[in-house]
């Protein structure tokens, strides 16, 4: 693509703005080479790069990449053998740390339901050095400098050397106070030549002996090391030579770690600055209230409510641009300052920026063509060098432009013709978009020329458009209205303005009968678009509020579809396991039945029998009858009072009533057993004839409903084994296979109390503890006979 049109349309000023959210050198070496893009697959690339980093921003933040100096000087001097400093290396552990905090963000937002396109492929890229990321970050800090936990022989010098200035520092103290204070310029302790000095009067040069390093520039003061102090500074220097020593091993040694992975850490800081790009172009977008553009390979440019990227947002009055399905060539007419070289430059430069690979400022879906080159001719560009006229440059400009376009071309043309008689250039610009559609390439053209709002009707693959002008402000709404030409509002003004009714109509009747047809025509044009666009814009709200209404009856209807036929299975299911457990459970109750008539002697207990008729009874799948109204009635019709013969439902047995527990509950004599029955689960009967025998009981307490669990934390440990007792025998006339019974851990006296009653009990066939995560040991899994 031709370079001046990025000078034209200010694409520089784009990347400018992209440059204040780059922290990267590479980052800013990647803004250098952007520039449009004519391969549509790598043109959809970048666009992909961007739209993840404006995903990751909207959900997790921009990508943590820090400031990042090029690298790349000290991996050149690293290859050729040389030992880094401080700073390179703190540079290159700068990098390696930034990889691993990028690669950990990623890791963290995978969790994020989106799917990212190009991004996550790049960062994968990144390898991570944990071990010399680490020696790094302790040996050198960010300025450069070793610190002390580089090496154990490093932190004795540098103690050493604290101490000894710490010495020196005393002693210089002292001839600073007293008597010998007299003998300085300034009571004060300096340095000179990287040792102790003190600042001494000049006449006074012998009275602390030693060496002078230096004096003022008046020559009054001299600076003085005092003898006494001679040998600690020795010793300093000595210190301060081995820690300069050990710094240069350091230095060596942590270059010569570096040496094997210079090729990761490239590759790390050639990502990280892509990254970099990419978090600036989201940011920019984002700033910039900017959205994805749709590429659309037939190079049909449908920009919805575009704006000028360049122009304040508070100010920019946003436009529909469309060329190419429908037309191919553009004409916009319409007063001076009304928007049209606004209007070519928004054209042209979003569609720099979307070939870039950046977002545009336009409403989503908007679409973008790919074009081979763009070409404009747009302002002023007269030379008094080349003693070139305005017309002359623009005709000029204008030949280059006709000798490269082809059908892939975009051409931006402001004020076609212009610069010369007004007769002449529009037959000129006639001429030029005659050829310029000759060639199939897309045109948008604006003009002052009436000549050329016919032009605009009578050409295949063109069509007219204004920039609306409000006569009754007389200001231009900068509006663009695509389909209707631009028409002379000389007139109007000159009316509003208060020129004289007649001059008016004296200047109409000397116009040309075909010009006042034209402008009546647009008059009558621009009054059907905004009655049409009132009823596009009534048809549009109808129509998003009937797909919005179809789609929820759609999403209902799909909703108890699903629903019903998931409701349905789980009914069949649940079925099934009712069948299946009630074969089962008959089963087994018919095979305790047979094998109790086989080892007893005197034929089946009734309390045996009893409790195998109730599990029979509970196969049977009802309606609770606590749901059916006529019968809650009539059992509240029924007063009950001891004595009477009841009906237990639950476990479908007679009984007699003992004792009412409380306005809920009864006490049932049910053969040998006393159970506590609800109420609601009582019914009269008449009374039997012969009076029930009366034998020891063996008193259970229990609801129509068993819980399979039996609680006895807190409980003391002779009341815990009576219930466990009781507990037993429930459960076996609830029909349960197995039951947990919960004593808690504690000093296990109560668990191992309950261990030993298991044991000797009949009924238990086998105990063990719960599982781990169903309370361990403090739980006993009790099955039953």
């Amino acid at each position: 693509m031709n370079t001046k049109i990025l000078e034209i349309l200010e694409f520089a000023k784009i990347k400018q703005a992209l440059k204040r959210y780059l922290v990267s050198a590479l980052g800013q070496a990647q803004l250098e080479q952007l520039v449009p893009l004519t391969d549509s697959q790598k043109i959809q690339q970048q666009i992909d790069q961007t739209k993840d980093g404006a995903d990751i921003l909207r959900l997790k933040g921009p990508i943590p990449i820090p400031e990042l100096a090029s690298i790349a000087p000290h991996l050149h001097r690293l290859a050729i053998g040389a030992v880094l400093n401080g700073k390179e290396l703190a540079e290159v552990g700068r990098v390696l740390r930034a990889a691993n905090e990028v690669t950990r963000f990623f890791v963290d937002f995978a969790d994020e339901e989106v799917t990212l396109r190009q991004v996550d492929q790049i960062q994968a890229q990144l390898v991570t050095l944990p071990k010399l990321t680490k020696r790094l970050r302790i040996s050198v800090e960010g300025d450069g400098h070793i610190t002390d936990d580089a090496s154990t022989k490093l932190r004795g010098i540098r103690d050493g050397i604290q101490q000894l200035q710490g010495d020196i520092r005393a002693k210089m103290t002292a001839y600073t106070r007293g008597n010998n204070a007299k003998y300085l310029s300034e009571p004060i302790v300096t340095i000179r030549n990287d040792r102790y000095v003190l600042p001494v009067k000049q006449e006074y040069r012998g009275h602390f002996g030693g060496v002078v390093h230096d004096q003022s520039a008046s020559g009054l003061t001299l600076f003085i090391e005092p003898q006494s102090v001679l040998s600690l500074n020795n010793r300093l220097r000595q210190r301060q030579v081995q820690e300069q020593q050990e710094i240069q091993r350091i230095l060596a040694e942590l270059s010569a770690a570096i040496a094997p992975y210079q090729g990761e850490i490239k590759q790390n800081a050639t990502i990280l600055g892509q990254l970099d790009f990419i978090n600036a172009k989201a940011r920019y977008a984002k700033a910039l209230k900017a959205t994805e553009p749709l590429l659309n390979l037939d190079n049909h440019v449908a920009l919805r409510q575009a704006r000028h990227p360049l122009i304040d947002a508070d100010k920019v009055v946003a436009n529909d641009i469309f060329l190419g399905e429908d037309y191919h060539a553009m004409i916009i007419t319409g007063p001076n300052t009304g928007g049209k070289t606004i209007t070519l430059k928004t054209m042209g430069l979003l569609q720099l920026m979307a070939q870039a690979g950046l977002f545009i400022p336009a409403r989503e879906e908007s679409q973008v063509g790919v074009f081979d080159n763009i070409f404009a001719d747009i302002g002023d560009e007269q030379s008094i060098e080349q003693n070139l006229s305005t017309f002359s440059s623009h005709m000029s400009n204008i030949v280059t432009i006709l000798k490269q376009v082809d059908q892939n071309s975009l051409v931006l043309l402001d004020e076609v013709g212009a610069g010369t008689d007004p007769q002449e250039g529009a037959a000129l610009a006639i001429a030029i978009l005659d050829q310029l559609g000759a060639t199939d390439s897309y045109v948008m053209a604006t003009t002052h020329y009436p000549e050329l709002k016919a032009y605009g009707y009578n050409r295949p693959q063109t069509i007219n458009a204004s920039m609306e002008f409000d006569v009754k402000t007389l200001q231009p709404t900068y509006r663009l209205l695509i389909g209707v030409p631009g028409r002379s509002n000389a007139f109007d003004i000159a009316t509003r303005l208060g020129l004289a009714d007649q001059i008016v109509a004296q200047a109409k009747q000397l116009i040309n009968a075909d010009d006042q047809d034209l402008n009546n025509m647009i008059s009558d044009l621009e009054a059907q678009r905004k009655a049409a666009e009132k009823a596009r814009s009534q048809a549009q709200t109808l129509l998003a509020k009937a797909t919005t209404l179809h789609q929820d009856l759609a999403a209902a209807s799909q909703e108890f579809v699903t629903a019903r036929q998931e409701q349905m299975n789980k009914a069949k299911d649940k079925a099934n396991q009712i069948v299946s457990r009630a074969q089962t459970e008959s089963d087994k109750i018919i095979r305790q039945l047979r094998q109790l008539q086989l080892n007893q002697k005197n034929g089946v207990k009734e309390h045996q029998l009893i409790a195998a008729k109730t599990n029979l009874a509970n196969l049977k799948q009802e309606k609770a009858l606590a749901k059916n109204k006529v019968l809650q009635h009539e059992k509240r019709r029924q007063a009950l009072k001891v004595g009477d013969d009841v009906l237990v439902t639950t476990y479908g047995q007679q009984g007699v009533l003992l004792e009412q527990l409380d306005k809920n509950h009864w006490e049932v004599q049910l053969g040998i057993l006393k159970m506590k029955v609800a109420t609601r689960d009582l019914e009269k009967t008449a009374p039997k004839a012969q009076p029930k025998p009366r034998r020891q009981f063996a008193t259970v307490h229990t609801g129509n409903h068993v819980s399979p669990t039996l609680d006895l934390r807190g409980e003391r440990y002779e009341e815990a084994l009576a219930d466990v007792d009781r507990y037993i025998d429930a459960a076996l006339l609830a029909g349960y296979a197995q039951v947990t019974i919960v004593h808690g851990k504690g000093t296990g006296a109560l668990r191992q109390g309950i261990t030993d009653y298991l044991k000797t009990n009949r009924q238990v066939k086998k105990f063990k503890f719960a599982p781990a995560n169903a309370g361990g040991n403090g739980a006993t899994v009790v099955t039953l006979k």
